[in-house]
């Protein structure tokens, strides 16, 4: 790949990191920046960062353009339909990152939030995995737990195993 500077190109199409496009040569090999800038794996030794769109796609500046305007419209369709099922039954989330991640496959701004998210999930559950939070947790769900059993005995002894709705006020 040859790296020019957005002038170079009538800035079209570099990042926002380093001002500078990748842009295939006709080698077809693809090679990091010298910079170590948004082309580069990062420091989590990820994939390299950038379009992952055919090569004949990336090729035609028109073609790649419509390519990113069709990934942008699926993604959001995507994370619109997680944003809805967050307060509805569905696995809001799940599909939120889900669009987040079709974003991922064009655009360089949600493949770093991606990597962002990973690494805070991974601090997480290495957290979670230390053991005196992980007695804490358990302790914690053990009253928890312990606090309904002693509400639902409270209720059974009260008023048996009639239905709340049912109960008539005395």
């Amino acid at each position: 790949m040859t790296v020019r500077s957005d002038k170079a190109r009538g800035n079209a199409g570099g990042n926002t990191r380093t001002g500078d496009a990748v842009v295939p040569d006709d080698s077809g090999v693809h090679t990091p920046d010298e910079g170590g800038g948004a082309e580069t794996g990062g420091a989590d030794g990820g994939r390299p960062l950038g379009s992952r769109a055919p090569h004949f796609i990336r090729r035609s500046r028109p073609l790649h353009l419509s390519w990113q305007v069709a990934v942008f419209l699926v993604g959001l369709a995507v994370v619109v339909a997680g944003v809805i099922m967050l307060p509805l039954p569905g696995p809001g989330w799940v599909v939120i990152f889900l669009g987040m991640g079709i974003w991922a496959t064009e655009f360089v701004w949600a493949q770093l939030a991606l990597r962002w998210t990973r690494r805070k999930v991974s601090e997480a559950a290495q957290k979670a995995m230390d053991p005196r939070v992980r007695r804490r947790n358990i302790t914690l769900t053990a009253i928890g737990l312990a606090v309904i059993a002693a509400i639902g005995a409270w209720y059974l002894w009260k008023y048996g195993l009639t239905m709340p709705w049912k109960i008539s006020k005395h």
